[in-house]
């Protein structure tokens, strides 16, 4: 399983893997429970590589955010989400210290460390964008 094969999808919890393409949409498959669901051709649906965060410079992707919390946290579990919103500030602050505290919002945190304690629950370690694999 590669980064570029895990999506988020617009009001649905967790994150999924694509498996296949359907005639009205894509079939992914839940990594909290391993269920199988089509995602609609009208549903927001994004891969995790196509994802950033905003910095005080450029935006940096998320996968290097993610590899950022691994190196942090020792390969570990990162802040709960639902940790109050100073504490989830100040833990993001020490993973990026030059994100942008004005476009950054708490549930983008909230969500970015949900997803990484997500991806290490499932053994998933390897945060390289396709690019950098080649």
């Amino acid at each position: 399983m590669e980064l570029k094969e895990i999506l988020a999808i617009s009001g649905q919890p967790g994150l999924f893997r694509y498996v296949a393409q359907s005639t009205r949409g894509v079939i992914v498959e839940s990594l909290l429970d391993g269920r199988r669901m089509n995602a609609a051709a009208n549903a927001k649906v994004s891969a995790l590589t196509e994802i950033s965060m905003f910095t005080e410079g450029e935006d940096i992707a998320l996968a290097d955010v993610f590899t950022r919390i691994y190196a942090h946290t020792g390969g570990k579990e990162a802040t709960s989400p639902k940790a109050s919103p100073e504490q989830l500030k100040a833990a993001f602050a020490e993973v990026l210290p030059e994100y942008d505290r004005d476009r950054v919002h708490v549930s983008d945190i909230k969500k970015c460390f949900a997803w990484y304690n997500l991806l290490v629950g499932v053994g998933f370690t390897e945060f390289k964008l396709p690019s950098e694999e080649e």
